[in-house]
């Protein structure tokens, strides 16, 4: 699977929470591929899931091909660990 952390430029916080993800994935031993990437690019980006802030999800709900999961504190791996669950259960691997 491959899902994708995203943020305005896709370089800063973006990058933070695929780190956050990465953990969490690894975690739960799951094998997920994650990338980070801007808020343009996600659009297009063939993925599982998309991972935002709040902010970004009202752009991205309507225009991206794939689910949409907020995060409020992306270094709050609780928090991140809880978008993943919610992602993998809606995919049936939890």
């Amino acid at each position: 699977m491959k899902v994708l952390a995203v943020c305005g430029f896709g370089v800063g916080s973006s990058m933070i929470l695929k780190m956050s993800l990465d953990k969490a994935f690894k975690k739960l031993n799951q094998n997920v591929e994650v990338e980070n990437t801007d808020i343009t690019a996600a659009r297009g980006e063939s993925c599982d899931a998309i991972f935002t802030s709040e902010e970004l999800y009202q752009e991205l709900k309507d225009s991206a091909a794939a689910p949409v999961y907020t995060v409020k504190k992306y270094m709050d791996l609780e928090e991140v660990e809880e978008a993943a669950k919610s992602f993998l259960k809606d995919v049936g691997n939890v």
